[in-house]
């Protein structure tokens, strides 16, 4: 199973994706903390994010899909994962799709968690003044303010992916704002209809693959078929009768050989001349006497 759970700050991803955890055995997938752990890693990506951080850059998309691609290799994602954190915009959404299609994968369903703001804000508003009133700390980014921010930040990048996955149908909405436990309900009612669904981008990869091998194979048959119908056409094909005299006959089914062409020698002038002198001479002796 492989989810992304789409929402503002504060819709209660973190919790929902506990719970998915918990109940299918799957592991969420936080690409800080997989930043971090192949830097730690020593890995050639784990270098190649360290260095650029070091420079105080943002890792680019491609350092990251990286990162996940060799992540979601290992043997405790294999039942499957909950993407957290990534994708954030369209370009990262394209190239994971582009990831999961080589690997032959598929994600089996986008939830969006959708809520309402204005709500969000009054809730965080009155959370902190609780805390406060117990005497608790209060983080510096647990305000109203710091979650208008975040806010402003998913809207402008996040929020396009509700469309982008939309548009393929593999969008599927919750309401956010319902008890967690419904919440919780509704996702599984979601991912329970997913499990019967014709997968989108990795089978039809496989489909495609098949397919390719059924019509080079059919291309295979046919071209044979064809060479074994000629083959037979051949046999059946009545030769050419020659005919051949033979001194028992003429003979209609031997080979056409071809035939010596003999040259006559012309006599040579010289003797015809003298041949026809000599008659002469006889005439002339005849006549005298």
């Amino acid at each position: 199973m492989r989810l992304i759970l789409l929402g503002p700050p504060g819709a209660g991803k973190g919790t929902q994706a506990q719970r998915l955890v918990e109940k299918y055995g799957i592991v969420q997938l936080s690409t800080g903390d997989m930043l971090r752990a192949a830097v730690a890693a020593g890995t050639p990506v784990g270098i190649q994010a360290r260095e650029i951080m070091a420079r105080g850059e943002l890792v680019p998309d491609a350092v990251v899909v990286a990162i996940i691609a060799d992540r979601i290799e290992q043997p405790d994602a294999r039942k499957g994962f909950i993407l957290d954190g990534f994708p954030r915009t369209e370009a990262q959404a394209e190239a994971l799709g582009k990831l999961l299609h080589q690997k032959g994968l598929d994600l089996d369903a986008v939830i969006e968690l959708k809520v309402d703001e204005s709500i969000l804000l009054h809730r965080v508003e009155r959370r902190v003044a609780e805390m406060t009133a117990r005497g608790e700390a209060v983080r510096a980014d647990d305000n109203a303010e710091s979650l208008k921010k975040r806010l402003d930040a998913y809207r402008a990048q996040t929020a396009p992916l509700v469309h982008f996955y939309a548009g393929k149908g593999m969008l599927r909405t919750v309401d956010g704002m319902e008890p967690i436990d419904d919440v919780t309900s509704a996702i599984g009612r979601i991912l329970a209809e997913a499990a019967f669904r014709p997968k989108a981008a990795g089978s039809a990869a496989k489909r495609g693959q098949a397919a390719a091998k059924t019509k080079s194979g059919a291309k295979a048959k046919s071209k044979a078929k064809l060479a074994s119908k000629t083959k037979k056409a051949a046999k059946k094909a009545p030769k050419k009768a020659v005919k051949k005299v033979t001194r028992k006959g003429v003979s209609k089914t031997a080979k056409k050989t071809p035939k010596k062409v003999s040259k006559k020698k012309p006599a040579p002038r010289g003797k015809s001349k003298s041949r026809r002198a000599g008659k002469k001479v006889r005439r002339a002796r005849k006549a005298r006497k």
